[in-house]
This record gives C-alpha cells, sequence and structure tokens, in this order.
C-alpha cells in the first residue's frame, strides 16, 4: 500500500527535492557554517524550526524558520556559483504540519491529494504559494539565491517558501542582485571556501491579511577562507523598501543587527573569522 502511494505522489507532481526539520544543526547538518558554529541564539525566533534543505539524499543548505511570522531567519550555504537554468516549480516543507509527514520538500498540490492534507493544515503551517500572488512592489526574494549554487539540482532545492520573503521588487533587481552577483565574485577571489549566512529582520508589517511578515531588512554575510591560516569577511544590509545596500564589516553587521533585534550580542560566525 505505501508503495503504491509513493509511485502516485511520483506519477502526479515530480518528487525533486527533500528537507528535513530537524532538533540542532550541530547535529544534522552543520557543514554549512564556518568551522560547524551556527549563528548564536540572539536570532532565535520565539517558535523556529530548524530546517535541513536536502534534496535527493544530500543537504544543500541550512535554515532557521519562524513558524509564527512564516518567513526564514537566516539561510546558511557554501558560495559555489555556477550558470544554471532556474527551476519553475516551488515547494513547501511537510515537517512543519507535524513530524509524521515526510521528510521532503513537496508540492502543495501532493500533499493535497496523496497525504490528505488540508489546505487549513498547510496554512497554518507556513507560507504557502497563494500568500505571494498578487504582490504589490514586492516579489519572491531568496536568502539563498540559486545563482549562488553549482548546478542545477542544488539550484532546485533554494526554491522552497521555507527560503524567502517579501523583498522590496526594486532591490531585489536591483542593488541586492548585483550584490549577489557581482560584489560577491569580486569578494571571493582568492577563497578556497565561503560560508554565507543570509537573514531577515522581521518588520512591523504583513502581507497576505497578516499572515507573512515583510521583514524590515535584508541582510547577508560572509566568512572567507583563504587558507589554514587566512581568514576574511564582510557584510551588507539594506532596509527592505529602498534600493540601497550599505557593505559593512562582519563586526558592524552583528552590531546593527544586536541593536535591531534588542536583544543579547548577536554573533553569526565562529570567533576566528575576522570582525574588522
Amino acid at each position: 500500500m505505501l508503495l503504491l502511494l509513493l509511485l502516485q505522489v511520483l506519477v502526479s507532481c515530480l518528487w525533486l527535492g527533500r528537507g528535513e526539520v530537524v532538533t540542532s544543526f550541530e547535529s544534522s547538518c552543520p557543514q554549512f557554517f564556518f568551522r560547524k558554529a551556527p549563528p548564536n541564539e540572539a536570532l532565535r525566533p520565539e517558535n523556529p524550526a530548524w530546517i535541513c534543505q536536502r534534496y535527493k539524499n544530500q543537504y544543500y543548505f541550512a535554515t532557521l524558520y519562524d513558524r509564527n511570522r512564516r518567513i526564514p531567519v537566516y539561510s546558511a550555504y557554501l558560495y559555489q556559483p555556477q550558470p544554471s537554468t532556474r527551476p519553475k516549480a516551488w515547494w513547501v516543507e511537510p515537517q512543519l504540519i507535524g513530524p509524521t509527514y515526510p521528510k521532503t520538500m513537496e508540492k502543495e498540490c501532493t500533499l493535497l491529494k496523496h497525504y490528505k492534507v488540508t489546505i487549513e493544515e498547510l496554512r497554518r503551517s507556513q507560507a504557502i504559494l497563494e500568500d505571494y500572488k498578487n504582490l504589490t512592489g514586492l516579489n519572491r526574494g531568496h536568502l539563498n539565491p540559486s545563482s549562488h549554487q553549482p548546478d542545477f539540482i542544488s539550484g532546485a532545492s533554494t526554491f522552497t517558501l521555507t527560503n524567502i520573503v517579501p523583498q522590496d521588487e526594486k532591490l531585489n533587481d536591483g542593488t541586492w542582485k548585483n550584490y549577489e552577483q557581482q560584489t560577491m565574485m569580486r569578494k571571493t577571489r582568492g577563497c578556497k571556501t565561503t560560508y554565507v549566512v543570509v537573514g531577515a529582520v522581521p518588520g512591523n508589517n504583513y502581507i497576505a491579511k497578516g499572515r507573512v511578515n515583510k521583514p524590515s531588512h535584508i541582510w547577508s554575510s560572509a566568512c572567507c577562507e583563504v587558507d589554514a591560516d587566512h581568514r576574511r569577511a564582510w557584510a551588507v544590509i539594506a532596509e527592505n523598501d529602498k534600493d540601497e545596500v550599505e557593505l559593512l564589516t562582519l563586526g558592524e553587521l552583528e552590531g546593527r543587527l544586536t541593536q535591531l533585534y534588542r536583544r543579547n550580542q548577536v554573533l553569526l560566525f565562529d570567533s576566528s573569522c575576522p570582525r574588522e
């Protein structure tokens, strides 16, 4: 019976990715963090979910998800850009509904038709495609962009609604895109491995009738390993209603986030990554 169900899923809706809600990044997918150290607890939301984003039995990045605001807090990944075709499908995370559901990114239609999930159960657990329809001045902004992935498969894994936020369309298509595609390429010259953490600061406004938070700021940080003894770091932040990106040191970004969150000191990388 279970085999028949899985065959039906494969036939009707393409089964592309795997995502897994875990208890901690340190024990499940630490490889996406410099020296296996995720950001500290200062960014943790009231109702978090730790997602190891997995595709065809391989993890591709990690996302800390805010269940209440229905946006990611941050996504962490390795910077490995290669030209690739963008996929057309979008995924949701079944395990945000409950732990008994598959550890797989799935299309909404798969969950509704084959796993007997109701649209209300899905809506309560996370953002859905309907939330991002008919937006004015906003679009679906990736935290982990597909353009930073090494191939089509890894790029497809970024097209999950747990990895996007409502982002100002001029910013997303303007200076933020320039940072992702031009500045990052320039900054990473000579880097052996570059660890990236990209995040969103919750704002006071919502879309989809109050369901999905519109972040006040979008930020990105990087720690580059040149060799065993040398590292570089940099960061940017942008207000989510202006087409302006501000280049910062890692220490400056951590200080800015500490002020914005009004909690303990924010630490995004292991202490051996330079702050100046």
